[in-house]
């Protein structure tokens, strides 16, 4: 019986006692494990009623404020990898490690907290899947997009945690692009200024080089791609040519990092299911007690079969309660599918 199952057999008995959450006031997020089809989720969910109330454990993050740093930008050597932003004699942008870990973020050389071992849990299959050491390859399985249904799910938190995660890995770096391009967050939470970007280089791929549009950081193993301009056609921007072009490119440069899309909720906006197409990975956050099941139903439809690999994340899920979407070990329900599957009933 595979760890999924059994958390959804589970569900007919007592929920077991959770220990409350290490960090003040931040809740909790995770993963089980992968499966191969998206019929896990269906088992996961089979038991939520239409709407559920769960208490929120993570209150509402406030913005931190920029600190005005911005890297200064180098052509960067022409063909192969990219050079770090420490080759090239920039100054890398100045993370606000203290104001991430007062808001319950995960931070590099602290003491283990519960949040982080959850992303622990949550990065391995996707690192696997994006290194080729999975069972099956993943096409594209370097680009993993973090959506949601609706906005305030908590989908940056936790594209920003996973980033942070991954850069603390020995053998592999990542690369966290700011793709919400109506609502960009990524400067303001991780407390930069940010300039020119991903939108910027698609309205004119000739002025700029990819590489110079990429923040080193000074988390060693974390680079940022911020969104760039607004632009009223974002959606047919990302759907064209170009933005293929601007990802081969990206891949191409840099070959050693795993690329994290902070993508735009699914049911409001077009854009992220554009995104949705280029991706090989993508991870739905659904926020406990808040997300209808309807509504998750709906958001996975939007992107079925656009990539391989779709998981869950059940997010704000407070110690025992999960709100009915299945739990395991620390109280949250992650599954994944293989885009062809047919999303949850309502």
């Amino acid at each position: 019986m595979s760890l999924i199952e059994r958390a959804v057999t589970r569900l007919g008995g007592n929920p077991p006692v959770f220990p409350q959450p290490e960090e003040p006031g931040v809740g909790e997020t995770g993963a089980v494990a992968s499966e191969p089809k998206l019929s896990s989720i269906e088992r996961l969910m089979e038991r939520e009623p239409d709407r559920v109330t769960v208490p929120t454990a993570r209150p509402a993050e406030k913005p931190a404020a920029d600190n005005g740093s911005t890297a200064a930008r180098a052509p960067a050597a022409p063909g192969g990898p990219a050079a770090p932003a420490a080759a090239r004699g920039e100054a890398p942008v100045h993370i606000r490690l203290d104001s991430l870990r007062q808001r319950g973020f995960i931070v590099p050389d602290t003491q283990a907290t519960r949040t982080g071992e959850e992303f622990r849990v949550i990065k391995r299959p996707l690192i696997a899947n994006a290194f080729g050491t999975s069972a099956a390859p993943v096409r594209n399985g370097k680009r993993v997009m973090i959506t949601s249904a609706f906005p305030g799910e908590g989908k940056s938190f936790c594209a920003i945690n996973l980033a942070l995660s991954i850069a603390a890995e020995r053998d592999h770096k990542v690369l966290l692009v700011d793709a919400d391009v109506a609502r960009p967050s990524i400067p303001r939470e991780l407390g930069f200024q940010a300039g020119a970007g991903l939108m910027d280089w698609l309205l004119d791929p000739t002025r700029l080089d990819v590489a110079d549009l990429v923040l080193q950081t000074d988390v060693e193993k974390l680079a940022i791609l911020p969104s760039g301009r607004r632009h009223e056609h974002a959606t047919e921007l990302l759907a064209s040519q170009g933005m293929s072009n601007f990802l081969d490119l990206l891949t191409t440069r840099f070959p050693d990092r795993l690329i994290i899309f902070d993508s735009p909720p699914l049911l409001v906006t077009t854009e992220s299911r554009v995104l949705a197409t280029y991706m090989g990975q993508i991870v739905l956050v659904v926020e406990a007690g808040r997300t209808p099941k309807a509504a998750v139903a709906e958001a996975i439809s939007t992107i079925e079969g656009a990539s391989e690999v779709v998981g869950v994340v059940l997010n704000k899920s407070s110690g025992n309660n999960t709100g009915g979407y299945g739990y395991y070990g620390y109280g949250y329900g992650y599954g994944y599918g293989n885009g062809r599957a047919k999303p949850p009933s309502a």
